[in-house]
């Protein structure tokens, strides 16, 4: 039974990866586009928008052909963990409403999140460095904090992050 499961699992992975691939986005209308994606199931579009991540940085660093898989399951990997450790932390709270004891917990637990982020961030630099060089690892990471901060400034312009700003380390 497992094994048909990950047979058929496989086959639609296979049948979804076609699918996106039809596609000429480079020369499709921005309204084709729009359609096209939101015609697609949220698997189907997540799916999408990881291979446009990954195509964008694949290229942005120039990563040499033979070495795009090897860093772009590693640069997952990364992003993965990265999630994970983040989801830890509950960003979803008033300040103002915490004990003093509360917010002395709160505060140590953004501390605490910080440092993984940060220790997960300097393993998989080292890691990414047996694929890639140094400077193309610097570049990705600089990268990350300019999409980062262009992303915070369109929702504050978009005028979408009326309420209070989220909570970070």
């Amino acid at each position: 039974m497992k094994k048909i499961l990950f047979t058929l699992f496989i086959i639609s992975g296979f049948g979804l990866n076609a699918q996106i691939k039809d596609y000429d986005w480079k020369n499709m209308s921005r309204e084709k586009r729009k359609e096209v994606i939101n015609n697609l199931s949220p698997d189907e579009r997540k799916a999408l928008l990881t291979q446009f991540r990954n195509n964008m940085v694949v290229d942005m660093l120039d990563v040499a052909p033979q070495d795009k898989a090897e860093f772009t399951a590693m640069y997952n990997e990364y992003l993965d963990n990265q999630k994970k450790i983040k989801s830890q932390f509950d960003s979803n709270f008033d300040p103002e409403k915490l004990t003093e004891e509360e917010a002395k917990v709160k505060l140590q637990q953004s501390f605490d999140m910080g440092q993984k982020l940060f220790d997960n961030r300097k393993k998989y630099a080292e890691k990414m460095q047996t694929v890639i060089p140094c400077q193309k690892v610097l570049k990705l990471f600089n990268s990350e904090a300019m999409m980062r901060d262009k992303m915070n400034e369109k929702k504050s312009h978009d005028g979408k992050n009326n309420s209070r700003p989220k909570q970070s380390p």
